[in-house]
């Protein structure tokens, strides 16, 4: 038996608060673009009014009724007034545009930087759990929403209530039956509408869904190209691909469809309008109570009305697309971080840059990492975090960046409880090597000038020698300037290592963290680098993580890990005389990787 689904639902009035919230700032744009749009209209109606008037007067003359003279003086004055209206109307147009473009561009700007600052802000565990092609997607769609929604309350919804108003009143003045007609015409097209609108919420959001995992799907594939190409997987990408978009078409097509009767409905309630409103108009014309003038007057403006009417369905069509495609990017607003600074917390600027990690408890979801841990790594300390692979040594460091809290106990910098520090700048007051070197696309230039950018040229380009990359860029036709293309893609793991260690060392701070800082150099430039990070590490907090131990031999002080725990501690010479862990994990490795 087939499990029944729960439908989605388009929060329509948290939505719509939610977009009008953005108005905040714009509220004078959006009054003066809505003006001029209701100028606008008014002089559509305008000049119906003015063909009515030429109508009953031309017939009146024909009759005998007016004289040549009267009539001439009718048709200049009417000509001069048309020659204004289409003044103010073209005039308004223009000015109305200026408005609407400007408050649109003020507004898709907030709502840009509003939820990508968000995101950006978001915890780590937030961005190791979310696809970065839906993110994007999200907030790429809920931009283009905030235009079409602007566009649908000042170009359809204010024209058509606008027009309902006049017209109301013209027609109960000029003939009362036709303005209730039309009246009702409206209601039931209205309320077919939104009838319709409402019943096909889930598609529309079941269809965004299947948007944003495609999306997801090919970031994350072309994100790992290489990783295909290496394993000639391409056929098997292009087939998942295939029915992760055929699964994107149905619920496009699904969605679609609700406008089959939608549009089709509305040109019945149309055609049966216009029947109701030929027969008793017609029949008011044959008994004499209304003029020709008058039937011309609500023909025009009732075939008139029906372009508004369209543009409103279309508009309450694009309207529920859009609050759709605002709701994907509202719902990041409502995610919390974990991780938050304490009211009041201050800068922190490191001093001497000891780090202790006193009594701490850390669970990962359900998996245990470190229960009552201790350990001291004093100022200008060269430490070493070895162990096999998943003793928590990299969430010793992810700890003391902060990008999780732990359960009980402390880290503190200089005897400071890290949480009384503002993260961004807990974090800049420390510099890194990360095991995995990711850079942007932009120059290699660029890319170390990131962690120090109001470093000088020179500066930098002493960071690039220290970090041996200056033979390399020699050989490359734009130099320092080369894009390294996406994620560093263009560049080889030992040149984006080198990159990343030119960026650490520009940065020049306190604490220096090398998480496997030359794991993909050669044996010689990697010696070279080795002997030279000895000289910057000097004065300064070095916390290193290693699988290679040879290249922590001069560590002041080797910590072994196993399972959350400190099985060892000591220099290189007093841990291979004491034996145990870290000499049965030398004994195995003699110079290579522990696994």
């Amino acid at each position: 038996m087939a499990k029944n689904k729960k439908k989605e639902k388009i929060h329509f009035k948290e939505n719509i608060k939610e977009y009008f919230s953005f108005f905040k700032g714009f509220r004078v744009l959006f009054f003066s673009a809505l003006f001029f749009v209701l100028i606008k209209e008014g002089m559509k109606i305008a000049e119906k009014f003015l063909l009515k008037m030429a109508i009953d007067n031309g017939t009146a003359f024909s009759n005998n009724s007016l004289t040549s003279t009267d009539f001439t003086r009718i048709l200049l004055f009417l000509g001069i007034a048309f020659i204004i209206l289409l003044i103010v109307r073209y005039a308004s147009d223009w000015i109305e545009l200026h408005f609407t473009n400007r408050l649109e561009g003020g507004m898709i700007l907030k709502l840009k930087q509003k939820y990508f600052n968000h995101t950006l802000d978001l915890d780590h565990k937030f961005h190791v759990s979310h696809k970065t092609g839906s993110m994007i997607s999200k907030i790429s769609r809920g931009s283009r929403a905030m235009e079409s929604m602007t566009d649908v309350i000042l170009f359809n919804l204010a024209p058509l209530i606008f027009q309902v108003i006049v017209l109301t009143i013209s027609f109960l003045y000029l003939d009362f039956t036709s303005a209730v007609i039309i009246f009702g015409i409206i209601t039931v097209f209205v309320l077919h509408s939104l009838f319709i609108q409402k019943v096909q919420q889930p598609a529309n959001l079941e269809a965004n869904k299947a948007d944003d995992r495609e999306k997801a799907h090919m970031g994350d594939i072309f994100t790992n190209i290489e990783s295909i190409r290496y394993f000639g997987k391409e056929m098997r990408i292009k087939g998942l691909f295939a029915r992760l978009s055929e699964k994107t078409r149905k619920a496009m097509i699904r969605h679609w469809d609700y406008f089959r009767i939608y549009s089709s409905n509305q040109n019945l309630i149309l055609g049966l309008g216009t029947l109701l409103l030929m027969y008793f108009s017609m029949k008011r014309l044959l008994s004499g109570e209304i003029t020709l003038g008058t039937i011309i007057f609500i023909y025009t403006t009732y075939f008139g009305l029906a372009e508004p009417l369209y543009r409103f369905a279309g508009g309450l069509r694009e309207s529920y697309r859009s609050i759709a495609d605002l709701q994907a990017t509202f719902e990041y607003g409502k995610i919390q971080k974990e991780i938050i600074d304490k009211k009041g917390a201050k800068k922190i600027e490191v001093q001497r840059g000891e780090v202790a990690f006193n009594n701490i408890s850390f669970n990962y979801g359900k998996r245990k990492i470190f229960e009552k841990f201790d350990l001291l790594i004093p100022a200008e300390k060269k430490v070493a975090l070895v162990g096999h692979s998943g003793c928590g040594k990299t969430s010793l460091i992810k700890l003391l960046y902060r990008f999780y809290d732990v359960d009980s106990g402390s880290i503190t910098i200089d005897n400071e409880d890290i949480r009384e520090f503002k993260q961004e700048f807990l974090r800049s007051e420390m510099s890194i090597v990360p095991q995995e070197c990711i850079l942007f696309n932009d120059t290699i230039y660029n890319n170390i000038a990131f962690s120090n950018p109001k470093a000088s040229r020179e500066k930098v380009m002493d960071a690039i020698k220290f970090a041996q990359l200056d033979k390399i860029i020699k050989t490359l036709p734009k130099k320092e300037r080369t894009i390294v293309g996406e994620r560093g893609i263009k560049l080889s793991g030992g040149e984006k290592q080198r990159v990343s260690i030119a960026r650490a060392i520009l940065a020049d701070k306190k604490i220096l963290v090398l998480d496997e800082a030359t794991s993909s150099l050669d044996s010689e430039t990697e010696y070279e680098i080795q002997r030279d990070l000895s000289s910057l590490m000097k004065g300064r907090t070095s916390i290193i993580i290693a699988h290679r131990l040879s290249t922590i031999m001069h560590a002041d002080t080797i910590i072994v890990m196993k399972k959350g725990k400190i099985v060892q501690a000591g220099n290189h010479n007093q841990l291979i005389r004491e034996g145990g862990e870290y000499k049965k994990l030398w004994n195995l490795q003699k110079g290579g990787y522990i696994k």
